[in-house]
């Protein structure tokens, strides 16, 4: 059995539109950050003019405090939505790059079968015995990959959920504050 330069250039098509589905969703993930960055600094420094121009005009040191203590509410508000977008580019780009393993996985186990077979119609007698072992290997691998995924995909539900509860605990505390 021999590999043909259409196999191998096959191979290398795969692994190179493989390698750039990463790149692309990386460059993506890093693009929605610096948005997300440019966005949250553009928003810290006008409200640090128009909180500073609010201090400035204040008439008396009662007015001065509570205008202070009127800034930190829209804060928390706008670091927990920034913390937020941040963590949903994360997740996102966690998915898609997910999604290029598994397809990767799919077509590796697709070759190493399709190998198999080839090889076990050109194996002397007896070895199937062999050629089955590997298939029964690569089965339970298979199997143990697709019960990581699932596991895997059940923390990030769970962390997702911790995340928006923990938001909104956040958002509750910050609120009674400002209440008290």
């Amino acid at each position: 059995m021999y590999v043909t330069p259409e196999q191998i250039q096959a191979a290398q098509k795969a692994n190179v539109e493989a390698l750039l589905a990463v790149a692309n969703a990386q460059f993506a993930a890093f693009e929605k950050l610096a948005n997300i960055n440019a966005g949250a600094v553009k928003s810290a420094f006008e409200d640090s003019i128009a909180n500073t121009r609010a201090l400035l005009g204040a008439k008396d040191v009662q007015e001065f405090v509570t205008l202070q203590n009127s800034f930190a509410q829209p804060t928390i508000e706008k670091a927990i939505a920034y913390s937020k977008s941040v963590y949903e580019v994360a997740t996102e780009t966690n998915a898609e790059l997910s999604k290029v393993a598994e397809r990767r996985v799919g077509e590796w186990n697709e070759n190493f079968v399709s190998l198999l077979d080839k090889v076990s119609k050109n194996a002397p007698a007896g070895s199937d015995v062999a050629v089955a072992a590997v298939k029964s290997m690569l089965a339970a691998a298979n199997s143990a990959y697709d019960n990581m995924n699932k596991v895997a995909k059940q923390a990030t539900e769970i962390a997702e959920a911790n995340v928006a509860a923990a938001t909104e605990t956040v958002k509750g505390l910050a609120k009674a504050k400002k209440v008290a």
